[in-house]
């Protein structure tokens, strides 16, 4: 995969993209520990994801079109909706899991142009 092609910046989006997702996760979950110095290092990893998401956006962004590559943030709610269903076991109703289909469906078309 050449760095210069549409892929490439793709895949570093849907990464960049994802880490954020995990970091909205992991602030959660380490809000959820009674111990405070395992709830600090969880939300330290969630923050480092964070750092690590930006750093690769910035590179990306520095390289595409905005229009382009904002377009890709969906995918981070879309994870973190997933993890909160299936690990933290929250309840997501019919609707919002419409709203997340329509989201990838909208990422999806965004990549595409």
């Amino acid at each position: 995969m050449k760095k210069d092609s549409k892929l490439f910046f793709i895949v570093l989006l849907v990464f960049s993209t994802s880490l954020g997702g995990v970091g909205q996760f992991l602030f959660k979950e380490g809000l959820l520990q009674s111990g405070l110095y395992l709830e600090i290092l969880i939300i330290a990893i969630g923050i480092l994801a964070y750092v690590i998401s930006t750093a690769v956006y910035f590179y990306t962004l520095a390289r595409t079109h905005l229009s382009w590559a904002y377009g890709f943030g969906g995918i981070s709610y879309i994870v973190a909706e997933l993890l909160a269903y299936f690990i933290l076991l929250e309840p997501v109703g019919i609707a919002r899991w419409i709203g997340v289909l329509i989201i990838a469906v909208g990422t999806a078309l965004v990549g595409l142009s």
